[in-house]
């Protein structure tokens, strides 16, 4: 059996993540915790994304169950480093390093782009995700791959299955 593997996908709203995150689940199959930052935050506790709110912490303990029950965990969301960052850096510790992180750096006319093609269900407004934009907010940490529009949502699932394969050799 291999090690757990933590994959993260971060970026702004829009980018893909939830997507990609899914397909990901998908191809590995039974077992693949996903965690995502939007479920959590909310669905699940109906919060603000604010300092301290709860959701930082229920979705790091989410994912430290994750690590003994699951061998790949994907923690996915826009997840800002100023407010998630510290919880971040903690999981990818417990992971004891084993630990993919992929940051969607897309211009703001992307992100709008991207979030035209989710069609009349539109959950808020371009206003909105020009008021949550962020760029660079990089981790800056190991492992750590940036994203960016160059690639087809195709060619990013095949390079985060090939790094999750390679880092479980390396494990």
């Amino acid at each position: 059996m291999m090690k757990p593997i933590l994959v993260i996908l971060r970026g702004n709203s829009g980018s893909g993540k939830t997507t990609i995150a899914k397909q990901i689940q998908k191809n590995f199959g039974p077992e693949t915790m996903l965690v995502s930052q939007d479920v959590i935050r909310r669905g699940i506790l109906h919060t603000r994304d604010k300092d301290n709110n709860l959701s930082i912490e229920l979705i790091e303990r989410i994912s430290l169950y994750g690590m003994e029950h699951c061998p790949i965990v994907i923690l996915e969301g826009i997840l800002i480093k100023e407010r998630y960052g510290k919880m971040i850096l903690n999981l990818i510790d417990a992971f004891n390093g084993n630990a993919l992180v992929y940051y969607f750096d897309l211009s703001l006319e992307e992100t709008f782009k991207r979030h035209r093609t989710k069609g009349d269900d539109l959950e808020f407004t371009e206003q909105n995700l020009m008021k949550w934009y962020r760029a660079e907010d990089w981790l800056g940490v190991n492992n750590e791959s940036i994203l960016t529009c160059d690639l087809s949502n195709e060619e990013i699932e095949r390079n985060i299955i090939t790094d999750i394969y390679e880092l479980n050799l390396k494990i």
